[in-house]
């Protein structure tokens, strides 16, 4: 693994940090579930991080309806559907589908693809993801209670349901462009272990090559690293 002294490391970070941020498309949204924080192991997971407020918070939401007649219940799902997306600028949400990486946009050119048979006789259901963007005043409650307010005040038509599943993720747009924060605070870490050894002994830091990290750190927060290793070694002589 590659290992870089104190002072070589603050001088990587000065070459990392322009590649870092020219990579980055601005574009790229990750999704982090809850199941992330199980992740975290105070042991394997380095002291720095950097605190980020989530982007967005999104769940995935049930658009059921048990209609008998197969070509009334497609109707009104896609009226319900119809909407939904025309609701949401209002409510403040945004419309998606599901992806492990992606959220992609839903339209009315999607109705038809998105509508399936529900595991119940009789019944079709829709899978979309709706998401909010995180304020920097929100709790966690006024972030959900957008989107349980949107499903509630959506005008459903016939039999159809609106059911968010109430599992909460948060999504982060362009964690990659927070690379050279996160390496200049573990150059500033590393700089406070040199010093309280003292001048007889050197820090090399391991693993800064490795992509940077992240698990939900709060009900809105998240924490980025790189899974770095720091050791202090006597100087030669």
């Amino acid at each position: 693994m590659k290992s870089l002294s104190i002072a070589c490391a603050v001088a990587a970070l000065a070459v990392a940090a322009v590649p870092a941020h020219a990579r980055q498309s601005g574009v790229e949204e990750i999704v982090v579930t809850g199941s992330r924080v199980t992740e975290y192991d105070p042991v394997k997971t380095p002291f720095v991080t950097l605190h980020k407020r989530a982007d967005n918070l999104i769940t995935t939401v049930r658009v059921v309806c048990d209609t008998r007649d197969l070509s009334q219940r497609k109707q009104e799902l896609k009226a319900t559907l119809r909407n939904m997306i025309k609701a949401a600028p209002g409510a403040g949400v945004e419309l998606g589908l599901e992806g492990e990486e992606v959220i992609g946009r839903f339209d009315e050119t999607m109705l038809d693809a998105v509508i399936r048979p529900d595991s119940r006789a009789d019944t079709s259901v829709a899978v979309l993801v709706v998401k909010t963007r995180v304020a920097p005043t929100d709790t966690f409650d006024a972030a959900t209670g957008r989107i349980e307010a949107f499903a509630d005040k959506t005008a459903k038509a016939g039999r159809t349901e609106i059911l968010p599943t109430q599992d909460w993720d948060l999504t982060l747009i362009g964690p990659q462009r927070y690379r050279g924060d996160v390496l200049a605070l573990v150059a500033d870490d590393a700089r406070k272990v040199a010093g309280t050894f003292g001048p007889d002994y050197a820090v090399e830091a391991e693993g800064l090559q490795l992509p940077l990290s992240w698990y939900q750190s709060g009900p809105l927060e998240l924490a980025l690293y790189v899974p770095y290793k720091l050791t202090v070694t006597p100087r030669p002589k």
